[in-house]
């Protein structure tokens, strides 16, 4: 996962030299090299030279920093910018919707240099007056300090997920280990994670510790025992790994898997029915006979339900309807026909439309729909209508060789602060799928961001609604706005939802999924994918999805081409 570390350092350079003031085009240049590092797959260490300078952004010096990382750990650049400036201004640049310009006029002018003087000052009134700082750049200031507090705590799925899978492919090939899997809030698909829990099955469990222990994940030992160790890794991460019988792992994963209310309503039910069941196995109360504990599957027969998937362990009824054999068909990657939300170099993505297009061949999907950002969101090189309709031509000329998936030419179109589309009514009906998105004016008032959405969702063009709450996790909250009336106009209107499966945004979440089902709302699962890797992002909605509950029905991309054709016309209609 080296690229994800250095894509921060890179970001953390960048930073850095625009606090200093320095050239703006060296400072774009690093935020373009972090952009591409972070769409990356596999890991840099496994590149050679020549590959590392294939990647978009990255030039002769900034691949001998890439090199210089992947052997030392350090950028000396970078080493040499932080000694430059206080300690605290780091800490200050770590603070969503800060910036290094802000965090350059709060120094200069109030000699801030800490987030606790930073928050007195904004909790004072202090920073009111100050060149762009009123009454309401204050609160978000606060908002905030607020944000980077709990930004350490833990870490969205794009970083835990890999990462896991990385170590359970690393004790898979440990000799003493028999089975392995990742297990808590991660294999419930949470949408933050605290900490990574591993769980393996041997009889040398010795044999297990010390290879992880000993592993290069390791940068330094928490907690070392026969059955239990903890490390952190370079990142920073805490994991730890358990290791039990073969016999007790299905009831270790899942007692480890949880949540803590689903294990104890299992446990009250084990009661009521004279047994007990832990992490050991399921066993009679009375004579302490073993009746289950070597699957999973068998620890919730054993208390006469069917097997729940870890997504649905939260106790929201799950119990309730395994009891009575009613738990609801979780879509599953099989059931998805294609992906709606994909970037191309057109736009601000890093890979060409032919690229992406053999990336969705290489996932088996029927179509998938070309969803570049609309003319008004010039940072991310919007389309102009003449170059949207010069797309078409290489979309066409895709479809033409017939090697699959059928190319959709859509549009990511900025819903305006007035509640208008960024293209005219006559371009968004040349258009097969239409994303209508807020990307601008976050902070307006909640009526009026209620009223863009829904008046989005009354135009006859638009197709799904994308990220309806503009959170991206850790950096900014949700903006203001009725939901419940969003998805009921949704609902009236035969609009699309979509749950965005941006590991940084994760937009719808589950909750709010969950009430879109009930409401019968069409969800929609989308990848926002800007790079071939990030496809696969498709995951990460599957787990939003599954969590929710929501059926392959429920989902407009697990319907067949022709299926997904008339359900758009009879939108338009």
């Amino acid at each position: 996962m080296k690229q994800h570390e250095l894509a921060d350092l890179f970001e953390q350079t960048a930073d850095l030299l625009e606090f200093r003031g320095e050239n703006p085009f060296r400072v774009r240049a690093y935020r373009r090299a972090a952009r591409s590092l972070e769409g990356l797959g596999g890991d840099l260490a496994g590149l050679g030279e020549e590959e590392i300078r294939a990647i978009p952004g990255i030039g002769a010096d900034l691949a001998g920093k890439i090199a210089e990382f992947t052997s030392t750990g350090k950028v000396k650049t970078l080493e040499a910018l932080r000694r430059g400036v206080p300690p605290g201004v780091l800490d200050l640049l770590g603070v969503p919707g800060l910036g290094p310009k802000t965090v350059k006029l709060l120094h200069e002018k109030l000699r801030i240099d800490s987030p606790s003087k930073l928050e007195e000052a904004a909790r004072a009134g202090r920073l009111r007056g100050l060149p762009g700082i009123q009454a309401k750049k204050e609160a978000r200031i606060l908002k905030g300090l607020e944000m980077a507090g709990r930004a350490g705590e833990r870490m969205h799925l794009g970083l835990a997920l890999p990462m896991a899978l990385e170590m359970v492919r690393f004790l898979q090939g440990v000799k003493a280990v028999s089975r392995v899997s990742f297990a808590g809030s991660l294999r419930r698909m949470c949408e933050t994670i605290g900490d990574v829990d591993l769980l393996a099955a041997s009889r040398r469990p010795g044999r297990v510790m010390e290879a992880f222990l000993g592993s290069a994940f390791a940068s330094r030992t928490l907690a070392a025992g026969p059955t239990k160790s903890s490390i952190v890794t370079k990142a920073g991460i805490q994991v730890d790994l358990r290791v039990v019988a073969p016999d007790s792992f299905g009831a270790a994963l899942q007692y480890f898997t949880g949540s803590k209310e689903h294990n104890v309503r299992l446990r009250e039910r084990a009661a009521r029915q004279g047994k007990k069941v832990n992490e050991y196995g399921v066993f009679a109360s009375g004579t302490n006979t073993r009746l289950a504990g070597r699957e999973e599957e068998d620890v919730y027969k054993a208390l006469g339900l069917a097997w729940i998937p870890p997504e649905l362990r939260e106790d929201h009824g799950e119990i309730e309807l395994a009891m009575r054999r009613r738990l609801p068909e979780l879509v599953e990657a099989k059931d998805v026909a294609g992906d709606f939300h994909v970037h191309t170099a057109w736009s601000d993505g890093r890979d060409s439309l032919e690229a992406m297009a053999e990336g969705g061949r290489a996932r088996g999907y029927a179509y998938m729909a070309i969803c570049d950002h609309s003319r008004s969101l010039t940072v991310a090189h919007g389309l102009s209508v003449d170059r949207l309709r010069s797309q078409r031509k290489d979309i066409d000329a895709w479809n033409r060789r017939k090697r699959g998936p059928v190319l959709l030419q859509g549009g990511e179109v900025d819903v305006l602060a007035d509640g208008s589309m960024d293209y005219p009514d006559d371009v968004l009906a040349e258009l097969d799928v239409v994303i209508a998105s807020i990307h601008t004016g976050f902070t307006q008032p909640r009526e009026r961001l209620t009223e863009r959405l829904i008046r989005a969702a009354e135009h006859p063009a638009v197709t799904i609604l994308g990220h309806p709450t503009g959170r991206l996790l850790g950096q900014r909250d949700a903006y203001d706005v009725d939901l419940e009336a969003v998805l009921r106009a949704a609902k009236r209107t035969g609009t699309a939802i979509e749950i965005n499966g941006s590991p940084t945004r994760l937009d719808l979440s589950d909750g709010w999924a969950r009430r879109a089902r009930e409401l019968g709302v069409t969800l929609v699962l989308s990848t926002d994918s800007h790079s071939v890797d990030q496809l696969g992002h498709i995951d990460f909605a599957l787990g939003v999805a599954r969590r929710a509950g929501v059926p392959p029905s429920g989902l407009l991309n697990c319907r067949r081409l022709n299926a997904l054709r008339s359900w758009i016309a009879k939108k338009r209609r």
